[in-house]
């Protein structure tokens, strides 16, 4: 499984929303006790109106009644439906002479005092008559104010709920917006390369970026600079080297053919395929300056069809490839793409090449281009090893083999087909084979 990439999007959204929840939770705290305390004041208040309300109706009460006696009566009846505030009147001596249905029969813990008395489970007030004869105590359930600023808190609740999901939308949306200077700064850095190390475009940045723009083209432009000179210094080397190897090819061509057979003839030989392989390497080295150089793409699409066609007749033709080559490629089949024909010239030299000298000499190498467009180059011999094919595109890297060459073939294809945004794959065996070796390029429509 791949592991997800950091990013700066996730974290900040998560800080944002949990600082945010946090602050408003503590606000819910705060409002609660706020609530809670003023709760207090008013069912205090409305504790002890009541009180007094209820104790002026029940003496009227028991003044119409008749009864001249308070002590005969045991309860008074009221609905059986639940009682936010019960009560009891009490006599001088603490006895119960008139209660509420909820009430409980044993008098109140509480001392015939007039205010508040708190109990374990009740908040208990109480009132006396003027003269002091009977004492009305109602009591309220410390259980119905929790359960107010219980409903009240569970009210700012229900909002955090909607606020979530809606806070991290918001966040993540504000955040893409404020960070999208910076993405577009990351995609310019991202298309940096060796074929192509234009400065970022810093115009419309923040300034907070600006200096990384300023600072990554400062980078850039030395790359550019130590670049360009190696560069130069290649395609030179390469193209002064060019003439005076041919020309001491030449002169030792002739010595050797002048020479009688015996050990001088052998060394000046020697001395042949040296220079024969030093020019190669001269010719490789200035394929490789212009790979550097970025000359595979083209603005324009082309039909590389003929280029694919007169290079392989050039290698049909040469007397070293000793008629190994063999070309399938169906006549109507087009390879427009846009490319540079040079540029794709170079890769299939340098593939077939490869193959040529590479692969079994009795065996054929086999070029095909399918209505696809992918072009192959096949070529028979052993197995390659995986991880030695993984090593074949790097530069003076060589595979498992005696014979001649510099390790750049691969290389340089490589290096030219992906600034044509195409795909070199090499794989052992050969498609459909259970050996060789297959160069496959795809280049993209």
């Amino acid at each position: 499984m791949k592991k997800r990439e950091p990013s700066i999007t996730r974290p900040l959204i998560t800080a944002l929303t949990t600082v945010m929840v946090v602050f408003w939770l503590i606000a819910i705290g705060l409002s609660i006790r706020v609530m809670q305390h003023e709760f207090d004041e008013i069912f205090d208040s409305a504790q002890q109106e009541t009180t007094e309300r209820l104790l002026a109706l029940i003496l009227d009460d028991m003044d119409q009644r008749g009864i001249g006696d308070p002590h005969g009566i045991a309860m008074l009846n009221t609905a059986a439906n639940r009682e936010y505030l019960t009560y009891q009147v009490r006599d001088s001596s603490g006895k119960v002479v008139l209660r509420s249905n909820d009430a409980l029969a044993e008098p109140f813990p509480a001392p015939l005092e007039t205010g508040f008395y708190d109990t374990a489970t009740a908040r208990i007030y109480t009132e006396k008559t003027s003269d002091g004869s009977l004492f009305l105590q109602v009591a309220d359930r410390f259980k119905n104010r929790r359960e107010a600023v219980r409903e009240s808190a569970v009210t700012l609740l229900i909002p955090l709920i909607a606020l979530i999901p809606a806070s991290i939308f918001a966040i993540w949306f504000i955040v893409g917006r404020a960070l999208r200077p910076l993405d577009s700064l990351r995609q310019d850095i991202g298309t940096k390369d060796g074929g192509n190390l234009a400065e970022v475009e810093s115009a419309g940045l923040p300034k907070e970026l600006k200096p990384i723009a300023r600072s990554v083209n400062l980078l850039l432009g030395r790359l550019r600079s130590a670049l360009e000179a190696e560069r130069e210094f290649t395609a030179n080397s390469a193209h002064e080297l060019r003439t005076p190897i041919a020309g001491a090819l030449a002169q030792t061509q002739r010595l050797a053919e002048e020479l009688p057979p015996g050990p001088t003839q052998a060394r000046a030989h020697q001395v042949e395929s040296s220079l024969v392989n030093l020019g190669r390497l001269a010719e490789k080295l200035l394929q490789l300056a212009r790979a550097e150089a970025g000359i595979g793409g083209s603005a324009t699409a082309t039909d590389l069809r003929p280029v694919l066609d007169m290079i392989v007749t050039d290698y049909e033709r040469d007397s070293r490839s000793q008629g190994r080559l063999r070309y399938t490629a169906a006549p109507a089949t087009k390879l427009v793409r846009n490319a540079d024909m040079d540029a794709f010239g170079i890769i299939l030299r340098n593939l077939i090449e490869n193959a040529l000298v590479h692969g079994d000499p009795e065996l054929s190498v086999d070029v095909s281009l399918d209505e696809n467009g992918i072009v192959r180059v096949v070529n028979g011999g052993p197995l390659v090893a995986e991880g030695d094919i993984a090593t074949l595109k790097k530069r003076f890297r060589r595979g498992n083999t005696s014979a001649s060459g510099s390790g750049l073939g691969l290389a340089i294809a490589e290096r030219i087909v992906s600034q044509m945004g195409g795909t070199l794959d090499l794989m052992s065996p050969a498609s459909g084979q259970n050996s060789g070796f297959e160069a496959r390029i795809t280049l993209p429509a």
